[in-house]
């Protein structure tokens, strides 16, 4: 009886499996027309099934290559890799969208996608910044990139309803970048290296003038002029830093150190 059983278990099992098999080599059937593998992209895409949605347009762009389907597939393809996490892969589908079809309508999206590609970023910008997220310990090339992504959008398509958002990521990113470089300063400082420490300070200065980093850029180089026993230059950052930031916690701190040093 036990065996008899068994052999049902089996039997059964066989025929799901064989089931299953003719299943998937129908989605994989030549003969399946583009509309109908980028219908079962689009709703695999809906459905948020990202890797399935992946097969289907990667048959889709690999069986008709071009046409009106393989257009849109290509940036929902793009769309799909983000969502899973494949990054390079959605930038790879990004850059051919933006190769092949120029003036497509959807070209300011594909920018837009691709800045979230590089700076790898599935949340909003204004959740990230509310709620103390810091990449700045990150390789900063990805949020360069992005930030080149997110300019060209704005420089081509001002108007693009992803403009705006595009802006405050690229506010984010640049004070993020001007965050990282503190960073560094600061490590420079606490191991005595004066000159690498006020580079990164004055780069800050320079190139991230509209964020907050300026204080603490302008308060580094102004500590770092009075250890190294450059009264004068120290002095013009705290005017400097007086200027712009009067209640900085910079300032009785370097006036305290000049005092020590005089």
């Amino acid at each position: 009886m036990r065996a008899t059983r068994l052999i049902l278990i089996l039997s059964l099992s066989l025929i799901l499996s064989a089931c299953s098999w003719f299943k998937d080599n129908e989605k994989l059937d030549d003969t399946v027309p583009a509309q109908t593998l980028y219908s079962r992209a689009k709703k695999e895409l809906t459905s948020e099934n990202w890797e399935a949605a992946i097969k289907q347009y990667e048959a889709l762009r690999a069986r008709y290559p071009f046409g009106k389907f393989s257009q849109q597939a290509e940036i929902e393809l793009a769309y799909a890799y983000y969502k899973f996490n494949e990054p390079e892969s959605a930038i790879a589908a990004v850059e051919r969208f933006i190769h092949n079809y120029p003036t497509h309508p959807n070209l300011d999206y594909a920018y837009y996608l691709k800045g979230l590609a590089d700076f790898k970023d599935s949340n909003s910008v204004v959740d990230r910044i509310t709620g103390g997220y810091d990449f700045s310990d990150r390789d900063p090339k990805a949020a360069l990139q992005a930030y080149k992504d997110f300019t060209v959008l704005i420089e081509k398509f001002p108007e693009s309803k992803y403009s705006d958002d595009a802006r405050q990521r690229i506010r984010f990113i640049l004070e993020a970048l001007a965050v990282h470089e503190i960073k560094v300063a600061r490590h420079y400082l606490k191991i005595e290296a004066y000159v690498a420490a006020l580079n990164r300070a004055k780069y800050v200065i320079e190139h991230y003038q509209r964020t907050p980093s300026v204080e603490d850029a302008l308060g580094l180089q102004a500590t770092i002029y009075a250890t190294i026993g450059m009264p004068g230059l120290a002095n013009d950052s705290i005017r400097v830093l007086k200027l712009n930031f009067p209640e900085s916690r910079y300032i009785k701190r370097v006036e305290k150190l000049l005092a020590e040093e005089g």
